[in-house]
């Protein structure tokens, strides 16, 4: 049954990189239009998110925001799609613009191992690629649980040369290992860890359990953060790629100071682009101790 799911699942990516540019993002707004009109748990994870992150919302503009952002991950879905299966250049192609290029290049010339760091926000998959014809990083991830579509986004996810690290024990230290010799990785800042691995920090009006993996190898100055991120464009013609240097208080050896500045500059960029984040991310599912769980 798995091997089924998996075959189809990887076809229904081949045929939707099949499509026309505008046919990917029409499908993919309908897609997330149906999530928002139909009753489904993604829908209602969204929903808690944005009412505990913008409480200063009224509920109508709040429900607007909910419907926006479950389209806005629609068509990240399809485009991704497209990420997966097309030529890594076709992609690259689709940067209609590019600010910061040269935190990236200062980063890479100072001759310390780079982090270049992202979130759910706009196409990740977009930004792998863009991320990986200007270095040849390990990029680190949380494989599917579908084993055949696993194997297609190691196989597509290396296409300039690059690495991919799955989020295990092995993964962690190769990613690890890089930087401590000079190379380059690309990690998520924002997927919740395991409760010994991360640390409890503002991020919107709640607290996140946010991980310290990032802070701690950038402690003291080891390696240099680059932010990332590539927001797709409001006209829908392709995407814009925003590079940042990571704030000083990043480089604290206290954990909590560093995660804290980490979280503020990923909420920045949220709050600029708030319908292009993964809001239907259980993102804060653990809850510090005696606050009631949200899911």
């Amino acid at each position: 049954m798995e091997k089924f799911k998996g075959a189809l699942m990887v076809g229904a990516l081949r045929l939707f990189a099949l499509l026309p540019w505008r046919v990917v993002q029409w499908v993919g707004t309908g897609i997330g239009w149906l999530m928002w009109k139909l009753p489904n748990r993604s829908r209602e994870v969204a929903r808690i998110n944005l009412a505990k992150c913008f409480p200063e919302m009224d509920a109508a503009e709040r429900e607007r925001l909910v419907g926006q952002s479950l389209m806005d991950i629609g068509k990240t879905l399809t485009e991704s799609a497209c990420a997966w299966i097309w030529p890594a250049q076709k992609s690259i192609d689709l940067v209609r613009e590019v600010e910061g290029l040269d935190v990236l290049k200062e980063a890479l010339a100072s001759g310390k191992g780079v982090v270049g760091i992202t979130s759910h926000l706009g196409n990740w998959e977009v930004l792998n690629h863009f991320y990986c014809s200007q270095c040849k990083p390990i990029i680190f991830y949380r494989p599917p649980k579908l084993k055949a579509v696993d194997d297609l986004l190691r196989k597509q996810r290396v296409q300039l040369g690059n690495r991919v690290a799955a989020s295990t024990k092995e993964g962690i230290l190769s990613v690890i290992k890089e930087v401590r010799k000079g190379g380059s990785v690309g990690i998520p800042a924002d997927p919740e860890p395991a409760e010994s691995a991360g640390i409890f920090v503002p991020f919107f009006a709640t607290q996140a359990l946010t991980s310290k993996f990032v802070p701690n190898m950038l402690a003291g100055g080891k390696a240099v953060g680059v932010f990332l991120h590539a927001m797709r464009l409001p006209d829908g013609s392709g995407y814009k790629v925003v590079l940042e240097a990571a704030p000083e208080a990043m480089y604290s050896t206290d954990a909590e100071t560093s995660a804290a500045a980490m979280s503020k500059v990923v909420e920045k960029y949220v709050r600029a682009y708030p319908s292009q984040y993964m809001w239907t991310m259980k993102r804060f599912k653990k809850r510090p101790a005696g606050e009631a769980r949200w899911y």
